[in-house]
């Protein structure tokens, strides 16, 4: 049985809640996971991490990348889909702040739209670097504090989901977090799958999508909903 913090206790269950309620609609589509894998270059038999996997739609997304996958995510009801839908998977219920892996043992580490929820992002990451090979290339979707949408709505509106620990923090603020944890900055992109569906939507659905190709904007980074990092250990 895994110990969780009280904060931690109310966002498992939150999470187990909406996995069960609303299941598939809560998360993005597969093709939409493609672009991590990309941008992390991701070759066969690389082994790969995704640290709050939820119903594993980057796993299945990587499967088509030939690499070797594993999952964990401290949700039950989304670690007993993922079994259920993906037999052939490695997925576990375990919590970020202490990774059931030896040290070294993964090429590649994701967190999509996750870390801002983890409590104690210290230990989190410092279990990150822990678990990759002295290669490994990270991957991090993280939000913006700064965004037009979090300042009208989460903070103006006052829709923040306290339940699910939903937070941010500004560009300037990431970056230092993860420097000083120990990580250096290969790139940093702002969230892709917003820019796609805006390229389908101004061609009337009629034009075909490189979810594979990172989209380019000339807004300046710090103003992006979220923030793409790739990382590398120091």
């Amino acid at each position: 049985m895994i110990k969780h913090s009280t904060e931690q206790k109310q966002i498992v269950d939150w999470f187990n809640n909406t996995y069960t309620k609303r299941g598939e609609w809560y998360l993005r589509p597969k093709h939409a996971y493609y672009i991590y894998l990309e941008v992390l270059n991701a070759k066969a038999n690389q082994k790969l991490l995704d640290i709050a996997c939820g119903l594993g739609r980057l796993l299945e997304a990587s499967l088509e990348y030939n690499v070797v996958p594993f999952g964990i995510d401290i949700s039950d009801v989304a670690i007993a889909k993922v079994k259920a839908k993906f037999p052939q998977l490695d997925v576990s219920v375990a919590n970020a702040e202490a990774l059931p892996f030896e040290d070294n043992s993964f090429d590649l580490l994701t967190c999509i739209g996750s870390l801002e929820r983890m409590i104690d992002k210290d230990k989190v990451l410092n279990e990150f670097l822990r678990v990759g090979k002295k290669e490994c290339r990270y991957c991090f979707l993280v939000r913006n504090s700064q965004s037009t949408n979090w300042m009208f709505f989460k903070k103006f509106l006052g829709l923040k989901n306290k339940a699910g620990h939903q937070d941010a923090m500004d560009y300037n603020s990431w970056s230092q977090l993860f420097t000083m944890a120990g990580f250096k900055i290969a790139n940093v992109y702002p969230d892709q799958y917003p820019l796609m569906k805006r390229l389908k939507r101004r061609s009337f659905w009629l034009k075909t999508i490189d979810y594979k190709s990172v989209v380019s904007i000339k807004t300046p980074i710090d103003k992006a909903n979220e923030f793409l990092f790739i990382l590398e250990k120091k």
